[in-house]
């Protein structure tokens, strides 16, 4: 905190560059009538310039006391502002639109994967589509961390089947466990062009209570790198962790290995039910030094191997927020050895976590390669959610490799396009390929994928007619299939894959689409105009925000009601991106 005296022309200047500027820290105030009235007369600025970094530092001081119920930022009320930050009384406070993004940090290295969006396909040329399935969710989280910080996400930040499968769509789950999950499929209009349907695809898993858990031996893999030393970063990680230690068990084992230029062993193999010693290990975790992501690695995989539980749970969990800057560096290798210690039974999840060097494209293929998920942690509340309502969907496997085939039906089938995935895609031939590894589902997990279709005749296609095609095949007995479905997959411990079949019926087309789908919908246009806005036609910010919220149903968690208030900010950034003339992001 600055000490020295400020006049109030001073203060309002430095008050004003702080917030253009993005600062995060706790603005300073100075005691008296004249500082009052002079925080009075920078309320419409703060305003317009958002106050993203009160409300940043608010949001991180009320989540990690727990203060909060639902997903959405705090203020201090005005009672309790210059009171201690011990004793900070909160309200729930939505946060205004933004008035115009702020500008990103030059020292900004967040790096994110190239992807480009699934084309357009002709049925008749490529009538199969065959991908893996994801259960990441980390996209949406980061996403949401940018929006609320009043940034424009990075087009390549934004991937769609991570913010479909953020959301519970209600898929019917199994009715026994002699198949892990059910299959269904729903078809109806497309909201942005109704002469188009949309197919949905839901996978959902069979659910275990937490205490028929099989014993977990789980490895805390912490970044204690000095790039760690942030509120949201190091102090949310320990606190995220705190939060899962009460659920652990006498047969559980916990290991704790830190890495900054070396890697240590914070704590070896331990019962999970000795909650005190656990607690005190992540405790004394402190930030300094550059990062040896590598060398953790190998430290953590020797402790899973040494608390190792036959027939249970072992994994790593990998908590850092960037880059590995010494010792193995090579992303390659990086994946070699997750993978090769994949094969030995023990997996790998990554959670990300703080920004300004975040390295999200080497925290998600590391978490591919380790048959895990890629989560990112931006609130006490996302911790909660994924380590704690969701254990064992993050914890427990209950089905490997699962890949999705749908071969579309050209009689019927003009054009398709598989709505994300597209780092997921896999050859056709690699569909029946048992040695070619797929995403894994947990227990409880429900998985979502969307393809936008457009039937034969139907005048909505998207491709221009060839010169030289063929003819539209006629109708033939099978005129009433629309598309094949078939999905692949591997009980835990086996080998050999077992096969899905069925078929999606052109009678099964609805005229109005269910609950789940519109959400779906929603979210789906939500990341394309994110994304540039190609493939929804005409539909704008607007329009997804009526179709969600339409379709907010029962919202037991609030997390549907979360996404409307970021589809309005969302709707803000980008067309003051617009009116200042800068391209897409």
């Amino acid at each position: 905190m600055r000490t020295n005296p400020l006049t109030h022309a001073t203060f309002a200047c430095a008050a004003v560059m702080a917030l253009l500027l993005g600062a995060c820290s706790t603005p300073t105030r100075t005691a008296g009538p004249a500082a009052d009235a002079t925080m009075d007369e920078l309320a419409t600025v703060q305003a317009q310039a958002r106050a993203r970094h009160e409300a940043r530092a608010a949001a991180e001081r009320s989540r990690v006391r727990e203060a909060a119920a639902l997903h959405t930022p705090f203020a201090p009320s005005p009672a309790s502002a210059s009171a201690p930050t011990a004793a900070l009384a909160y309200r729930i406070a939505p946060p205004p639109p933004p008035v115009r993004p702020l500008p990103r940090p030059e020292t900004n290295t967040e790096t994110y994967e190239a992807r480009e969006d699934n084309p357009v396909r002709r049925a008749r040329e490529v009538p199969v589509s065959t991908f893996s399935v994801d259960v990441d969710t980390g996209s949406y989280a980061n996403v949401r961390r940018m929006l609320r910080d009043g940034y424009r996400p990075p087009a390549d930040s934004v991937r769609v089947e991570e913010m479909l499968n953020y959301f519970d769509y209600g898929h019917p789950a199994p009715a026994s466990r002699e198949v892990p999950f059910k299959v269904t499929t729903e078809l109806a209009p497309a909201p942005w062009n109704p002469a188009r349907q949309l197919l949905m695809v839901g996978i959902k898993g069979y659910d275990v209570d937490k205490r028929e858990l099989p014993p977990a031996n789980l490895v805390l893999l912490v970044d204690t790198s000095g790039s760690m030393d942030d509120p949201a970063k190091l102090p949310l990680l320990k606190r995220a962790f705190a939060q899962l230690v009460p659920q652990l068990r006498a047969k559980d084992r916990v290991s704790i290995v830190a890495y900054a230029g070396h890697a240590g062993l914070v704590l070896p193999p331990t019962p999970g039910n000795r909650h005190g010693e656990i607690l005190a290990a992540l405790e004394g975790l402190h930030a300094a030094g550059s990062t040896n992501g590598g060398e953790g690695l190998r430290l953590a995989y020797a402790m899973a191997r040494q608390g190792h539980v036959e027939g249970g749970v072992n994994r790593i969990l990998l908590a850092t927020d960037g880059d590995f800057n010494v010792g193995i560096t090579d992303r390659n290798a990086l994946l070699t050895l997750v993978a090769d210690q994949r094969r030995s039974g023990i997996a790998l999840s990554t959670l990300g976590f703080g920004s300004g060097n975040y390295n999200d494209a080497m925290a998600e293929r590391l978490a591919d390669a380790g048959n895990g998920q890629h989560l990112y942690i931006d609130t006490l509340d996302e911790a909660r959610r994924a380590l704690v309502q969701q254990m064992q969907a993050t914890l427990l496997t209950i089905a490997n490799d699962v890949k999705v085939q749908l071969e579309f039906n050209p009689a019927v089938v003009a054009e398709y396009r598989l709505v994300g995935y597209e780092n997921r895609l896999l050859r056709e031939e690699d569909f029946a390929n048992d040695r070619v590894d797929a995403g894994d589902i947990g227990a409880g997990h429900e998985v979502t994928a969307l393809y936008e279709i457009t039937l034969a005749g139907s005048g909505a296609e998207r491709l221009p007619p060839l010169r030289y095609g063929e003819a539209a095949p006629a109708a033939a007995a099978k005129a009433n299939e629309l598309a094949h479905l078939r999905l692949r997959y591997k009980l835990p411990g086996q080998d050999e894959s077992r096969l899905i079949e069925t078929p999606v019926l052109r009678s099964s087309l609805r005229t109005q689409a269910s609950e789940s789908l519109r959400f779906a919908a929603a979210v789906a246009g939500y990341a394309d105009l994110l994304r540039g806005g190609r493939y929804v036609d005409r539909w704008s910010w607007d329009d997804v925000e009526r179709t969600a919220r339409g379709a907010l149903g029962q919202d037991r968690f609030g997390l549907r009601h979360e996404f409307v208030r970021l589809v309005d900010s969302a709707r803000a950034l980008t067309r003051a991106d617009a009116e200042r003339g800068e391209p897409e992001a």
